[in-house]
């Protein structure tokens, strides 16, 4: 049975992998938390390391390398979608979520942003139903929905959209 492994699975050798910078876009990760609950306080913020992403892979999804930041996750408002230490891709020229009015039929869920709410970093769905109200959602059932409106809205900044996750799988 072949199991599409190559070299791994026969026992042969593995090629070298060059990731270089024209194929690939080394993506910054910061020290930092983004809180799927109530926010954390970061400091620095830092950046500890960079993961390499395939330049036409960030180009389909509309993401430009220069503006994807890495970032890790705290807490459990944003469960099952988001767990604590997964790691998110954030599209920093994405900042600004859409004032659009949410048709009652429409079953897709609103976008995820990572964002600075009263100094403190978070992660959370977003709905913007007009301009002077910004609607914070948590998938996490046991979090109820957070309003922001009129001068409350100063207080939360968005530092982009979320485009992708990775999650690791671990036995408890």
């Amino acid at each position: 049975m072949e199991l599409g492994f190559g070299s791994a699975v026969t026992g042969g050798p593995i090629p070298s992998i060059t990731i270089d910078g024209d194929e690939y876009a080394h993506i910054p990760l910061h020290d930092a938390l983004l809180a799927a609950g109530v926010g954390a306080c970061n400091g620095t913020e830092e950046v500890i390391d960079h993961l390499a992403f395939r330049r036409d892979w960030l180009q389909r999804i509309g993401v430009s390398a220069s503006a994807a930041r890495l970032a890790r996750v705290q807490g459990d408002s944003m469960q099952p979608s988001l767990w604590p230490g997964d790691m998110i891709l954030i599209d920093t020229g994405t900042d600004d979520p859409p004032t659009r009015g949410r048709d009652p039929r429409d079953q897709r869920r609103s976008p995820i942003y990572a964002l600075i709410d009263n100094g403190e970093a978070r992660v959370k769905r977003i709905e913007r139903p007009t301009p002077d109200l910004i609607v914070l959602l948590s998938d996490n059932p046991d979090y109820a929905p957070e309003l922001r409106h009129g001068d409350d809205m100063k207080s939360v900044q968005i530092i982009g959209k979320v485009v992708w996750s990775g999650h690791t799988h671990r036995e408890e």
